[in-house]
């Protein structure tokens, strides 16, 4: 096997699966679509590849979006059970992070809303806004043409600021706050202080721990209020669930603050907080233990934070 070749192809590994995971949502997918691209670097012509970096991107973004267009996929992401996959802050899938482009890209809200792109405009926007390509780097990309790039990218834009709550981006210490106080009153029962930390347009979408055929999803101050009153209410059955009594910890996730249930150093549960304006606009639920098993993996190689509920 070519020792030169893997050593190139390991050199952009971690921006490929940053790409990759920015367009499909998923970890567990991003590392097949960067496999299958590894396999195909080892199968070709690799002498009349004169730029490998545009080689690989250009084979791994096809790839993502032969997957976006299938069938499968269109059924899945259309059933209404899918939320993007959570990373914990640390994972290098999460790529660059300079700007607030980056960053934002990469939020499960922008994640979350990309679905509603088309798969072209997906691609665009990602390697446009996360990756900073030019529009003829993209266009040679995806084989259209630079015009073609302009008109994706600005369709995306616009449809994921028609969509984007606004009020800056938050202070990493600001939104914990918030976060903290929100799951002091959520443990507590105490509904009215839990309402006035919402936002009058509030949304809530949980993935039923897993169970559910469809996205549980919330709207209004009161019915949020009520949905986490109740799923932070400590229950038997919810700790046979869970394998055990959480612990309660704060973490970032996917630049965002987050509760994190953990069971014997094993994630269980993670809710993602946005924070705009002092204010919890809204909230993810993601409890199906595929979709953890990524932010898993880094959960348990690093130290966490002394839990701010050690016991529930």
């Amino acid at each position: 096997m070519d020792s030169a070749a893997i050593d190139r192809f390991e050199a952009s590994r971690g921006r490929l699966a940053s790409l990759a995971y920015r367009l499909l949502g998923s970890a567990a997918d991003a590392e097949d679509a960067v496999q299958d691209t590894f396999l195909r670097w080892l199968a070709a012509d690799r002498e009349r590849v004169e730029v490998p970096e545009a080689w690989l991107t250009k084979v791994v973004t096809n790839l993502c979006l032969d997957q976006l267009r299938s069938a499968q996929a269109r059924r899945e992401r259309a059933a209404g059970a899918w939320l993007p996959e959570p990373l914990l802050e640390g994972d290098p899938m999460l790529g660059p992070a300079d700007t607030f482009e980056q960053r934002e890209s990469v939020s499960l809200a922008v994640l979350t809303l990309m679905e509603r792109l088309s798969p072209a405009e997906r691609a665009v926007y990602v390697l446009r806004e996360a990756f900073s390509y030019s529009h003829a780097e993209i266009a040679a990309i995806l084989d259209i043409t630079e015009s073609a790039s302009q008109q994706h990218v600005h369709r995306a834009r616009i449809r994921v600021a028609a969509e984007r709550r606004r009020g800056g981006e938050a202070d990493p210490a600001s939104a914990r706050r918030v976060v903290e106080e929100f799951l002091a009153a959520a443990t507590s029962g105490r509904t009215e202080r839990l309402v006035a930390l919402l936002t009058d347009d509030v949304t809530a979408v949980s993935d039923g721990a897993g169970l559910a055929r469809r996205l549980l999803q919330y709207k209004t101050r009161e019915r949020v209020a009520s949905y986490v009153r109740a799923g932070f209410k400590p229950t038997p059955a919810k700790r046979r669930l869970a394998g055990g009594s959480p612990a309660f910890h704060i973490a970032l996730v996917n630049g965002s603050p987050a509760v994190l249930a953990v069971v014997e150093d094993r994630v269980v549960g993670a809710v993602a907080f946005e924070v705009i304006d002092g204010k919890v606009a809204s909230l993810r639920g993601i409890a199906a233990a595929d979709r953890l098993a990524r932010l898993n993996e880094v959960w348990r190689q690093h130290e966490p934070d002394a839990p701010v509920i050690s016991a529930w």
